[in-house]
């Protein structure tokens, strides 16, 4: 793993592998704990959309901020956030005290910490790896840990909420901070963001904006992670009333179908991982969407535990597919300068329009029944993967220009050692 080589990189992923499986413990502990108060799917829809909103507004700024300001101080003050965060909750349910709106306030000051944390923290790759070769292997590494993360943290969390409650789900999330803060404060020699003299923060993201959005293949990734987000992602809002209402099951069942999705989404990464050159992610990104879109209205009417199990197996390859593709890819064509502010627009992406879905996976679901909201957004993910599809061509002519000069896709005079890296022909390219 060619990332590893770079130290700062080492002690990131050191620190994110025991933050993330906190984080992911109390999000499981927290959809069975709302569901279990209120047996609404609408208000869990309305505790995950208060918990991701914030992001749909302040993504933008946060990554002109991030293009302006020191990158590693900012993460430190998010992280710190989100551990007295975490905390709260913990102290609220061992006291006895905790109601829906406490936990709605508590998400949207979780939320509108994250708008700042994920842009800038996906941008800080490039700060931990220099070399810019390294970049996709970091990045698809990073996929690893967060999928790690997803497997293991559910499912320890669907133990303890059957065991002993809540509360150790959302203490052991607080102490995990430590781990990324103090990784965060042993890194060295990291580079320092250059300011454009004059530049302005309002300006800066006028100018993201008008950059991602007319360059089409940024503009297309990100409108595809958009729907891809909005609509398949709150199927997870929903699964605490699968696993209760359709499967009959309990806080154990719940974490082990969502640990299913983490164990797909684990091995979409390693395979990304394992990929020497970006060149045709962008046809995989495609397959992986149909694959999706089927997968979902197979799972909507699915009443047997296994066969579920397996199917949200392969939702979890297939989101990590698109989502991680995704991120690469547009980190390899972005321009440096505009980085943090493409990779603002990413996360507005992908975390941005997932509270709007959840929101109206919550009603439909409420109104209609959960196979229904379930089925309605698979078929909605497979409209917008064949629009993508079928702009696949038009996309590599604008894409190729870019590849060739990063090197990406060398010329054959700079040698057959170079033109071996490449795994399919120019034309293939994208």
């Amino acid at each position: 793993m060619r990332a590893l080589a770079h130290r700062n990189y080492r002690l990131f992923l050191l620190g994110q592998s025991v933050s993330l499986i906190g984080t992911w413990m109390q999000q499981t502990a927290l959809a069975w704990l709302v569901y279990e108060m209120t047996n609404s799917t609408l208000l869990l829809g309305i505790v995950v959309f208060a918990g991701q909103i914030p992001t749909f507004f302040l993504a933008p700024v946060a990554g002109g901020l991030s293009d302006h300001f020191n990158r590693r101080r900012t993460l430190l003050v998010t992280q710190a956030i989100a551990m007295t965060q975490a905390a709260l909750l913990a102290l609220l349910m061992w006291t006895g005290h905790i109601e829906v709106w406490q936990i709605i306030v508590l998400n949207l000051i979780l939320g509108a910490t994250n708008a700042f944390d994920m842009p800038t923290r996906q941008a800080f790759l490039v700060d931990m790896v220099p070399d810019r070769n390294d970049l996709p292997n970091a990045i698809a590494l990073n996929s690893s840990i967060v999928t790690g993360s997803r497997l293991v943290g559910p499912f320890a969390a669907g133990l303890l909420l059957a065991a002993l409650g809540a509360v150790p789900c959302f203490l052991f999330n607080a102490v995990s901070y430590v781990a990324v803060i103090g990784a965060y404060l042993l890194m060295r020699d990291l580079p320092k963001v250059r300011r454009a003299p004059g530049a302005k923060l309002g300006a800066g993201i006028i100018e993201g904006f008008r950059y991602a959005f007319g360059f089409p293949p940024i503009r297309t990734l990100l409108l595809l992670l958009a729907l891809i987000s909005m609509m398949g992602m709150p199927m997870s809002v929903l699964l605490p009333a699968v696993a209760s209402d359709v499967l009959h099951g309990g806080p154990e069942l719940f974490g082990l179908l969502t640990g299913a999705t983490g164990v797909g989404a684990l091995g979409a990464a390693i395979y990304l991982a394992s990929r020497r050159t970006v060149l045709g992610l962008a046809r995989r990104m495609a397959l992986a969407g149909a694959v999706y879109g089927v997968a979902m209205i197979t799972f909507a009417f699915s009443r047997s535990i296994p066969l579920s199990i397996g199917l949200l197996i392969a939702t979890g390859f297939t989101m990590m597919m698109q989502m991680a593709g995704g991120n690469t890819l547009l980190q390899t064509i972005v321009d440096e300068d505009k980085r943090g502010r493409v990779m603002s627009l990413y996360t507005m992406a992908i975390m941005g329009t997932a509270p709007i879905g959840s929101l109206v996976a919550g009603a439909v679901a409420h109104r209609f029944g959960t196979t229904f909201a379930i089925s309605f957004s698979g078929a909605a993910c497979l409209v917008g993967i064949a629009a993508f599809a079928w702009m696949l061509p038009r996309l590599r002519e604008h894409v190729t220009p870019i590849y060739r000069r990063k090197g990406v896709l060398p010329e054959i005079a700079e040698g057959l050692e170079a033109s071996a890296e490449i795994q399919i022909p120019p034309e293939r390219a994208a």
